[in-house]
């Protein structure tokens, strides 16, 4: 029997159903007593703290295995443990019905759950899962009730479940799940995004669809990308669907042998594929893959899991470990970029009504000298052991380049008066990503050796879309044309200023956008190393004709949808034809 879902993550699986069973909750039925309150709460408040430890920690492992774009997902689980609405529907609950605290907890998640679950928006629906994710992992703590926990000493299996939760799925070992199904989510679910992140192949959506429920041993196979399910098929759709696996396994492993081949488009133009990092860890994946160095060190997360800031020896031990595992290959190492969507639990920061447009990046740097003086002198130390350059976020002025230039110069004077070695003429360049930036480009570009798009924040600032907000996060748009005309304005300044551009947000691993960066003449792109041999693989296959025909017909469309199906439409009848 094939049943149609909806594909939200690629790959083919074949394999034995393992059916994991729904979260179900024995709740007290009799209320407390009215003296009963004060210890009421404070039952609750230790289940938020508790879940508030484990969320942090949960998302901290997810950070070592995908990145922190992917694990930021939890950040979402926080906020809700700290929303005011949800806060206060649960403790009225206890307060003016006089419930136990996980009854009140179970009344606040299903309002609103069957609240969301009424707005016509499949991305709002999908929401709900993070509302139950959260509020489940509340009422395990609250009544003591242990995990539900996942096979790890059978054979490898496709895990079958009404709705995966991201807590679940971080918990998964990639390695025993061939692939998942659940009845209900779609595409933009958070579990969606992190199957993909982790290459799991995710069938989705398939509630009211099944003429029986599938079993735990029933065979299936499944097809991520086309959304389907076979269930206990024929010998002939085990065939076919193996030889497809096959395919799509030889692929990878051919990708992989790209990791030595240089990025040269079939008519000549190198581009340079570099990666973004975030800690020490992922130096050996980065090698693996033959990056041609280190676009991005975000360093904030050297900052972070910590009870307080890192000395500049501690920093400048990190800062090395890179410089030196990359030799004569550039490592640019952006200075702390915090506020925003990354705080640090020992550096407390007032309330903002819009922290995305407040006391983050730069700001706190300049704010905060010698903090900032510390990690500008360790990253110098750094510089005597490879080729390190230092690039300053969130720019919007020549006044702040100026500013923590004075500041790199007043470090530059201790070090020498220390008898630190240090490299003296260390490149100093500026993330570009706001659109004050943008407009005067041509000036900044006289202040610093080079530019490097942070295309994640430009997209939001431009287009007013804060992208960690998930009611218009489906708004983003990195093709709308707006942001394609900035884009062009950027790397034309530098060309006439005569520095090199480099591209560090999510638009350089967009495979769509080669032929863009081509055209525009940027030929650096730093990017996930998980991205880098596909991107690879896509340079292999361009052309400057290509490249030209594209960014000509792109910079003429009048919108987004238009200039994004015209491209999706391009890159795969592109590839296809040269896999034929």
């Amino acid at each position: 029997m094939m049943v149609q879902g909806i594909g939200a993550s690629a790959g083919v699986a074949i394999g034995k159903a393992f059916v994991l069973p729904n979260w179900e909750w024995d709740l007290p039925e009799t209320g407390i007593d009215v003296v009963d309150l004060a210890s009421e709460f404070e039952r609750l408040y230790e289940g938020i703290r508790t879940s508030k430890s484990e969320i942090e920690f949960i998302k901290n492992e997810f950070k070592e295995i995908v990145g922190p774009e992917e694990s930021s997902i939890f950040d979402a689980h926080l906020a809700i443990l700290d929303d005011p609405v949800f806060m206060n529907e649960i403790q009225g609950v206890i307060e003016r019905q006089y419930k136990a605290a996980e009854v009140a907890v179970k009344e606040a998640i299903d309002h609103f759950v069957t609240m969301f679950d009424l707005l016509d928006d499949e991305y709002m629906k999908e929401r709900a899962m993070d509302i139950k994710d959260v509020g489940n992992r509340l009422l395990k703590h609250l009544l003591g009730a242990p995990e539900v926990t996942l096979p790890a000493d059978t054979q490898p299996y496709i895990l079958v479940v009404k709705e995966l939760s991201p807590s679940q799925l971080a918990h998964l070992n990639p390695s025993h799940v061939l692939g998942i199904v659940t009845m209900l989510g779609g595409q933009t679910s958070h579990s969606a995004i992190m199957a993909r992140a982790l290459g799991i192949p995710l069938v989705a959506g398939l509630d009211n669809k099944l003429n029986s429920p599938i079993q735990t041993g029933d065979l299936i196979v499944m097809d991520g990308g086309l959304g389907t399910i076979h269930l206990n098929p024929e010998a002939d759709i085990i065939e076919k669907f193996s030889s497809i696996r096959a395919k799509q396994q030889e692929k990878i492993e051919q990708l992989e042998l790209l990791a030595s081949v240089e990025a040269v488009t079939k008519d000549g133009t190198e581009l340079t594929l570099l990666a973004n990092i975030s800690s020490t860890k992922e130096m050996e994946t980065v090698l693996k893959y033959g990056a041609a160095g280190v676009g991005l060190f975000r360093t904030e997360f050297v900052y972070m899991d910590r009870t307080s800031f890192p000395s500049e020896d501690e920093q400048f031990e990190v800062y090395k470990q890179v410089a030196q595992q990359m030799g004569d290959k550039p490592t640019v190492i952006r200075t702390l970029d915090i506020g925003g969507d990354k705080q640090l639990d020992y550096f407390p920061m007032s309330e903002e009504d819009n922290p995305v447009l407040g006391y983050r990046a730069i700001r706190i740097s300049l704010d905060r000298r010698e903090l900032f003086k510390t990690q500008l002198s360790a990253i110098l130390r750094a510089s005597a052991f490879g080729n390190v350059k230092i690039m300053y976020p969130m720019i919007s002025s020549i006044e702040e380049v100026r500013q923590a230039n004075d500041i790199l110069r007043e470090a530059k004077l201790e070090l020498e008066a220390r008898g630190e070695p240090f490299r003296s003429d260390i490149p100093v360049g500026i993330m570009i990503e706001i659109p004050a930036a943008v407009m005067i480009a041509d000036l900044l570009a006289e202040e610093c050796d080079f530019f490097s798009i942070g295309t994640n924040d430009l997209v939001q600032y431009v287009l007013a879309v804060d992208r960690m907000n998930e009611q218009i996060a489906h708004m983003y748009h990195p093709f709308h044309p707006a942001v394609l005309r900035m884009l062009k304005m950027i790397v034309e300044a530098a060309q006439k200023a005569g520095i090199p551009v480099s591209v560090c947000g999510e638009m350089a691993a967009d495979e769509r956008s080669i032929p863009l960066w081509l055209e525009f003449g940027v030929h650096d792109l730093s990017m996930s190393i998980q991205s880098l041999l596909r991107v690879k693989h896509r340079v292999l296959h361009t052309t400057a004709a290509d490249a030209k025909y594209v960014a000509q017909r792109c910079m003429n469309m009048r919108t987004n949808a238009e200039t994004e199906e015209f491209l999706s439409h391009f890159n795969e009848s592109n590839m296809i034809s040269h896999l034929e």
